[in-house]
This record gives C-alpha cells, structure tokens and sequence, in this order.
C-alpha cells in the first residue's frame, strides 16, 4: 500500500539558495498542488477551530497565501504585517534581525483593535524575528495572540524556542533539520 503524503512531501528543497549551504525550503510546491495546499490549510486551521480569533495576521510575503485561506476558513478579517513602506495608510512600525541581514515590517495602526483575539501565521519559522516583530506590532496595538501557526519549523535556528520563551503558543506543521 502506497504511503499517504504528508505536508512536508509537498515542499521542495532549493540546495544553496540564497547563499552556498542553505537548504531552502520552497513551500511554492505545496501551495501550487490542490491537495497539498488544502491539507496544508485543514492543519493550520484544526488546532483554533471552535477557538475565539478575530483576525488573522499574514507575515510577508507567503503568510498572506495561508492566511488568507485561514481567515476565509474561520470567517474571520485578514490583516497583512508587511515590509516597511508598503501601506498605504497610517502605520506603525518594527525593528528585527532575520538570518540574512535586517528590515522593518509595519501594520496599519487602526488593524487591530485593544482586545481582540490574533491568530499570526506564516510558510516559515527560522530564527522567528518577523514573527517577534510581528508579536510586538500586534502587543502595541493591544490585541491579544492565541497563537503563532507556521507550515515550516527548522529547529536548529531557535525560532521555536524564542516564541514560546516570549509565551505563545506554535503550531507547526512539519520540521527539517539542519540549515
């Protein structure tokens, strides 16, 4: 009997990309295969259903393809957290390092209201610095995280460990070892 394919067999490894000795895992695979992507979304979804959310938050870039389709899948707004100068109105913004380099991202300071239930997703948990700075925007603007869901976890960078140290809650969907 064949075995049954599991999130992680969609995604593809890119071997020294961006940089010579990086494994990249490409999650373009998993989004472009209809039964890859909808058991990619039915995970993600599965451990906040019946769960107060009243947005969910996309992380640049890929996080605005799963979370759109987990809003959708909750009935709940979707709220971008994106690179520095990409919204058009009035923002607020955050410092972070990630593996290669630095960069802010900004959310608009009217996406979330004091007190409203977050849930922060996105393709990939590496060192977690957007997710943190993504954790910070949402903190400044007074709404409460339920959780931090990702596709992707690489638990050598620490980014797992550095989410739940700061209290939230990670679900992930599948690891690769190594860089």
């Amino acid at each position: 009997m064949p075995k049954t394919k599991e999130v992680k067999d969609y995604i593809r490894t890119i071997v020294d990309f961006p940089h010579e000795g990086i494994f990249f895992r490409d999650v373009t695979t998993l989004f472009a295969d209809p039964r890859g992507f909808r058991m990619a979304i039915d995970q993600m979804v599965h451990p906040y259903a019946g769960e107060r959310i009243d947005k969910v938050i996309g992380l640049e870039a890929r996080g605005f393809i799963l979370g759109g389709a987990i809003a959708h899948q909750l009935s709940v707004g979707f709220v971008p957290v994106r690179k520095k100068g990409k919204l058009p109105g009035t923002t607020i913004s955050q410092h972070y390092t990630l593996e290669y380099g630095e960069a802010i991202v900004e959310i608009h300071d009217d996406a979330i209201k004091p007190g409203e239930k977050v849930l922060i997703v996105d393709d990939l948990l590496a060192t977690g610095g957007t997710a943190e700075a993504g954790i910070k925007l949402i903190e400044r603007l007074g709404g409460d995280i339920v959780g931090c869901a990702f596709v992707v976890d690489l638990p050598a960078l620490g980014g797992r460990k550095k989410l739940e140290t700061m209290g939230m809650d990670v679900h992930v969907l599948c690891d690769f070892e190594g860089l």
